[in-house]
């Protein structure tokens, strides 16, 4: 009976063994069938992932870009009617400083001309005053009057 007792053991241990070496065996083919499942993925990921992250990147920076792009046209646009605008005042300014620079000129020939005529009647004056012979009459204010 030991003996049938010690077979039987040895038995059970012989299939437990196979049985372990079974699922052991299983585990380690999912384990595989995963792991090369998993390397597929990753050497599709290589491929595809630059091109997708590109794309990405790059609709993600047209959307972004394209109302500054239309903000920084409408800039532009402003600045050059500024520009416009600054060349016209600068053209007005400078024909009404040549306008007043015209309209001094004309200012300094009016009053040279006015001390002319004054000097010319200062000097009819003073030829008047002094006659024929070229010597001044006084007269004196109390003997005229009376």
């Amino acid at each position: 009976m030991v003996d049938a007792i010690q077979q039987a053991t040895e038995r059970l241990r012989s299939v437990r063994e196979r049985a372990d070496s079974a699922e052991t065996s299983a585990a380690l083919e999912r384990a595989r069938h995963q792991l090369e499942a998993v390397a597929e993925t990753a050497a599709e990921l290589q491929t595809t992932l630059p091109t997708r992250v590109g794309e990405a990147v790059r609709d993600g920076l047209r959307a972004e870009t394209l109302p500054v792009a239309r903000q920084l046209a409408e800039v532009r646009g402003l600045q050059t009617q500024v520009l416009r605008r600054l060349e016209r005042l600068e053209g007005e300014l400078a024909a009404e400083r040549h306008a007043r620079v015209d309209d001094l000129g004309v200012l300094v020939d009016l009053v040279a001309s006015g001390w002319r005529a004054v000097d010319e009647r200062l000097g009819k004056l003073e030829d008047a005053i002094a006659g024929p012979a070229g010597e001044a009459v006084v007269l004196r204010l109390d003997k005229r009057a009376g």
